[in-house]
């Protein structure tokens, strides 16, 4: 119940901030996310779901709570499915803390939800490992092929769907952009998470690049609070 409060009380605040902060806070990647995984929803839950008397479940595990949620609660609305009618929505947010998503994970699982959204790379990954039946949506997850999410695009098995951001293959481009823009460049430094699946390879990604244009790059790892 902590969490729920808490969750509507950030709603409550970015809600209040003015337009061009909040538009920066609920960019139109973050719209489109959440509005195409509610019509997966539909495709995925049961279809006892949406009989009378009935309340689908779903979760939503998220490593943090930072907005842009309304176009998926719309998108739920626009499919039949309204929270306290036939809708329930459990959200398990790590607060920033990637090693509580596993913990979140499996008490969604124990819940027994009907399905998981599962908000970026590290939360994919535990979703997968608490469940192999309950189907998980994904988004903003990098690239799900080179993770082991899914087997292929073409054909990715499992119970894993949804949407990726495949930005691994755009680390050389971003590096040959700066070039242009600063045709001296010489050395740079990259932010990564080393405990983030996609960070980690699109950290890898550019050390490669960076060996072909002759760039030096210096490494900046970001942790969690509370880590090392």
């Amino acid at each position: 119940m902590r969490t729920e409060r808490k969750i509507h009380g950030q709603r409550r605040a970015i809600a209040n901030l003015p337009g061009s902060t909040a538009s920066a806070l609920i960019t139109q990647h973050t719209v489109l996310c959440f509005a195409v995984c509610a019509m997966l929803l539909a495709l995925w839950l049961p279809a006892e779901a949406q009989q009378p008397g009935r309340v689908a479940r779903v979760g939503v595990l998220t490593p943090t709570f930072g907005g842009g949620y309304e176009p998926f609660h719309q998108g739920l609305r626009e499919l039949g499915y309204v929270e306290g009618k036939n809708l329930a929505i459990d959200y398990q947010v790590a607060e920033g803390k990637l090693d509580r998503l596993p913990t979140l994970a499996a008490e969604l699982v124990r819940l027994k939800v009907d399905i998981i959204v599962a908000v970026g790379g590290p939360s994919v990954q535990a979703a997968k490992q608490a469940t192999v039946t309950i189907p998980i949506v994904m988004t903003n997850a990098g690239d799900p092929v080179d993770q082991g999410f899914v087997a292929s695009l073409a054909r990715p098995g499992g119970n894993i769907t949804g949407l990726s951001s495949l930005t691994t293959d755009l680390a050389g481009k971003r590096l040959e952009l700066l070039k242009e823009i600063i045709p001296k460049l010489a050395r740079l430094a990259v932010l990564w998470h080393p405990d983030a699946i996609g960070s980690t390879l699109s950290w890898k990604q550019s050390q490669l690049a960076a060996r072909e244009q002759g760039l030096q790059l210096q490494s900046l790892e970001v942790r969690d609070r509370g880590g090392s």
